[in-house]
């Protein structure tokens, strides 16, 4: 356990790093876009997302649990994603006008196929960093994964200040794909193109499981994007990816790193024979998720009037980023408990689950799109919560679900409520500036540290060991 720990914190980094990066990113184009340009950019983003979810879906789980020579495997998997990342690309290429027609977005269509060429360069590197997860190698994929989104990111920030429009993300975006697996090969991640017949036909079984559960889980987080341009047009695209962007970023900085340390470690767990350990290993990552994300979304939702700091014109992202703050939350428990579901060979549960989450979000998006942003954010916080006992329910029949639950959300939950208060008492003192702004968000964690600390003991204990 004191491995995988030492594993959570040098991916906290790096995702500390790059995402770091992608905040900034995604601060500075609502500084310099409109908001018909910010929702360009996220119709652009969310169609490469679903593109690289599609080329490497399952290449992390198969080499994390692959009995064969990894490397034989990884070779195998890079010429099975790369080609498919080849495809993709002219798939997009070709299919840009009506996708943009679709989307009653023109404009996103030259956007869609300068950022398609990426596809190829993101396969290779979700491979290198597949073999790195197996190990739980964080620490030398700081460079190809952050480095490569640090490159991207300055380049982004340069060019939109420059007056390049929503090109400046798509530059970046390409930026950092081409990056990523140069910079995987200087930390000596070198992986050769193969075709391995018994690797091929593990690695095909394994995402024809996976796989599907994959593509359901990008879009689960990219279909909201893609109704609203489609029903409300990019202006409402834009307002509600500002609010979505923000919210998004504890669910990645924890709950997606803690899900990456999680799942090669329950398959590690269950490799060894030791499955009798995994309820209590999935309860410490719940209670960690619990504890430092119910944290920085208060912080968060109490801050969410302060996105006028961009501009007067994001005015209307506020409420919904109070909404999707309690969305995120959720979404980041969710994640965490399927990353064990999959690891403890359950995924066809895990893919039941997906898409139970993802025709509910379909359902209530047809229905409710219409009314706007607000209605958006609605109904993605009602179904993610909808989703959380189904989850658990799965958890506990197959006898892996994280004992004390109802005791790590109290300690959260005593928090929250008390970072709330600081922020409804103490609010008023800080004026409407970027200064104000920092101070208030100084009193908050304050306050909710306070509160939180003392019921949480044991993690903070845990923590100091692993630091000695």
């Amino acid at each position: 356990m004191t491995g995988a720990v030492r594993g959570s914190l040098w991916l906290f980094l790096v995702n500390l790093v790059g995402k770091g990066g992608q905040v900034a990113v995604t601060l500075v184009l609502a500084a310099f876009l409109t908001e018909e340009g910010l929702g360009l950019v996220a119709l652009t983003v969310a169609l490469v997302n679903i593109g690289q979810v599609v080329q490497s879906a399952g290449v992390y789980d198969v080499i994390s649990r692959t009995g064969l020579d990894p490397r034989r495997m990884a070779g195998t998997l890079l010429t099975l994603s790369v080609g498919t990342g080849v495809a993709l690309a002219l798939l997009l290429v070709l299919a840009a006008d009506g996708i943009a027609a679709a989307l009653g977005a023109p404009g996103v269509a030259p956007l869609i196929r300068l950022a398609a060429a990426s596809l190829p360069f993101t396969a290779a590197a979700g491979v290198q960093m597949g073999l790195l997860h197996r190990d739980l190698d964080f620490r030398r994929r700081l460079l190809p994964d952050a480095g490569g989104a640090v490159l991207g990111a300055a380049l982004t920030i340069v060019l939109a200040a420059q007056g390049f429009g929503p090109h400046a993300l798509v530059y970046g975006l390409l930026c950092t794909a081409v990056a990523q697996p140069v910079l995987g090969v200087a930390v000596g991640v070198r992986v050769r193109p193969r075709w391995d017949a018994d690797a091929a036909a593990e690695a095909v079984r394994w995402i024809s499981v996976v796989g599907p559960g994959a593509l359901v889980a990008v879009l689960l987080v990219n279909v909201d994007y893609l109704a609203v341009g489609h029903e409300l047009g990019t202006e409402a695209v834009g307002v509600y990816s500002l609010a979505y962007r923000i919210a998004w970023v504890p669910c990645i900085m924890v709950a997606v790193v803690l899900g990456g340390v999680v799942f090669p470690l329950c398959a590690r767990l269950i490799r060894t024979g030791r499955r009798g350990e995994l309820p209590q290993a999935a309860g410490r990552f719940t209670h960690a998720v619990l504890v430092v994300t119910g944290g920085l979304y208060a912080v968060t939702a109490a801050l969410a009037d302060r996105v006028v700091l961009f501009g007067d014109r994001w005015a209307p992202a506020a409420l919904p980023l109070v909404l999707l703050c309690g969305y995120g939350f959720g979404f980041g428990l969710l994640h965490l408990w399927y990353q064990v579901i999959r690891a403890a060979g359950h995924a066809r549960r895990y893919l039941a689950l997906e898409l139970a989450h993802l025709v509910a979000l379909v359902v209530g998006l047809a229905l409710c799109t219409r009314y706007g942003v607000v209605a958006v954010a609605i109904t993605q916080l009602a179904v993610v919560w909808a989703m959380v006992p189904l989850a658990w329910l799965v958890l506990a029949r197959n006898g892996i679900a994280p004992p004390g639950l109802a005791r790590m959300a109290a300690s959260v939950a005593v928090g929250v409520a008390c970072c709330l208060a600081v922020g409804r008492l103490f609010g008023d003192l800080f004026g409407p500036t970027l200064p104000g702004a920092l101070g208030e968000a100084a009193a908050l964690v304050l306050g909710y540290t306070a509160a939180a600390l003392p019921a949480n003991r044991r993690t903070v204990r845990e923590l100091r060991e692993v630091r000695r």
